[in-house]
């Protein structure tokens, strides 16, 4: 009935409670969830997560946070892409926040490294024609720009993907829909801060939703502050629900329904 377009299961948080996590994604009728990379280092683990259980599948990227670790080049991504139950190429986008505290006193202008590493992701989703899951944070105009200078138009050569843990403004998600992408929302949607972004949910069309836990982080009203999982995401499709003045079902239907064109659709791509 729902899907956790996002999530890292392979993190230490969660890792060593596979079996408990799956009985309560199952009470929660939470049938699918898509294990996200943000490393090199761990793609295996979040692959061989996909590979034993047919309800998920993977992603392959590395977190534009990360550093001194082995920088993936367009090779490496095309031939982890190519390989069984890979869905997806990310997360992948551009994280500006906190520049002082998070990055040393050091400027935008500095992290460039964020920048090219981010084109060769899109670059890589466009030669396989997987979608692109992307991360930005404090960096929205850059992220936006980066994607139209690499063709990202919506066009019939795009790539396209999804906005995750979405907390931009309206403006911002009226971009990134006019070229093609989705727009997922996390448990922050729930926060009692956070009426611009429900706001901001209000306006995104029904077949452009997706919905995500980001799992082990944010967990949504009433878990928020502990540990998060797959099986809180009907939280976040419930506030949705009430956003839009829909019934539950229609956004558990519309969400799954997404996620199956956006990244379902891609097994039948050509290889890499």
């Amino acid at each position: 009935m729902f899907v956790d377009s996002h999530c890292h299961l392979n993190f230490p948080e969660l890792r060593g409670q596979l079996p408990q996590i799956r009985q309560a994604m199952a009470q929660a009728q939470v049938d699918r969830a898509l294990c996200i990379c943000t490393t090199m280092e761990e793609f295996a683990e979040v692959h061989a997560l996909a590979l034993a259980y047919d309800n998920f599948w993977a992603s392959v990227g590395v977190h534009p946070d990360t550093e001194n670790l082995h920088e993936p080049s367009l090779e490496d991504l095309l031939q982890r892409a190519g390989l069984p139950r890979v869905v997806a190429i990310g997360e992948t986008g551009l994280d500006y926040y906190g520049m002082q505290e998070r990055k040393g006193g050091r400027s935008i202008a500095d992290l460039q490294w964020q920048r090219e590493r981010f084109r060769t992701h899109i670059r890589a989703a466009r030669a396989c024609a997987k979608p692109l899951v992307i991360h930005t944070r404090s960096a929205s105009q850059d992220t936006l720009a980066i994607l139209r200078e690499e063709g990202e138009d919506g066009g019939q050569h795009s790539a396209g993907g999804v906005f995750h843990c979405f907390t931009e403004t309206a403006e911002v998600a009226r971009a990134a829909l006019d070229m093609g992408f989705y727009i997922s929302f996390s448990g922050i949607v729930t926060f009692k801060s956070a009426q611009d972004l429900r706001d901001v949910a209000a306006f995104v069309p029904m077949d452009r939703l997706l919905i995500e836990t980001d799992s082990p982080y944010l967990a949504p009203v009433p878990y928020r502050g502990k540990v998060n999982s797959p099986a809180y995401v009907p939280h976040v499709a419930q506030q949705l629900a009430q956003v839009k003045g829909l019934p539950l079902a229609e956004i558990a239907s519309a969400t799954s329904r997404n996620f199956e064109q956006l990244f379902l659709r891609s097994q039948q791509a050509q290889p890499c």
